[in-house]
């Protein structure tokens, strides 16, 4: 399960998620109410118009599937997917969230799942690769843009460098690409009062494939 939130931090207002939907597909803001109307919202890197029409024809598919976190649909399967992911594949904009995680995770990391994937769409819509296999993904600048989207808003609402560093493992990035990720995004990599043998405390990652 993902590091729990520390106490006191969520998510704006205006944002809500819908815990109870069954699996299938619907609208974006059928699933997260209020996304249209938190800060973040205003910086998607499009014209308001576009901004209007990208949140209204964009998709949310909840999958009750084990191990299944958030990512957005691709309209094809990458060709260096690890085959033992099996993706909603879809020529229209859809994000994609696991039943399990859009239920029981904190409230403030499907917040901040749901800013970086919908800014992967205006990416996308921009024309840029989302699956560029010329950079690792701690190294992909649409990765690192959508996760310094993230953090912009997360250390908003005075997120501690300690849940951002816990929030950024996924489970196929390694200690070293994870310190890497860390210094791209300029997350600390430890406490300035960690003592030696907090510094190598591995936790439980989520999976993110973009």
């Amino acid at each position: 399960m993902p590091q729990p939130a520390p106490r006191g931090l969520k998510p704006p207002a205006p944002f809500r998620i819908s815990k109870r939907l069954k699996p299938g597909r619907y609208p974006l803001l059928k699933v997260f109410p209020g996304l249209d109307r938190v800060p973040p919202f205003r910086k998607y890197p499009a014209s308001a118009v576009t901004r209007r029409k990208l949140v209204e024809n964009t998709d949310v598919h909840i999958l009750n599937r084990a191990g299944e976190w958030m990512y957005v649909a691709p309209h094809e399967l990458p060709p260096d997917a690890d085959k033992r992911w099996r993706p909603i594949v879809t020529p229209d904009d859809c994000i994609v969230v696991g039943g399990p995680h859009l239920r029981k995770s904190p409230a403030i990391t499907i917040y901040l799942d749901i800013l970086h994937e919908f800014l992967h769409i205006f990416q996308r819509h921009a024309g840029r690769e989302l699956w560029d296999d010329k950079y690792d993904y701690v190294d992909r600048p649409t990765e690192l843009e959508a996760y310094r989207f993230g953090v912009e808003e997360a250390r908003r609402l005075s997120a501690p460098d300690s849940y951002l560093r816990e929030y950024l493992r996924v489970m196929w990035v390694s200690e070293r690409h994870h310190r890497r990720l860390l210094r791209n995004l300029g997350v600390s990599l430890r406490d300035p009062s960690a003592t030696p043998s907090h510094r190598r405390s591995v936790k439980k990652s989520r999976k993110r494939p973009t």
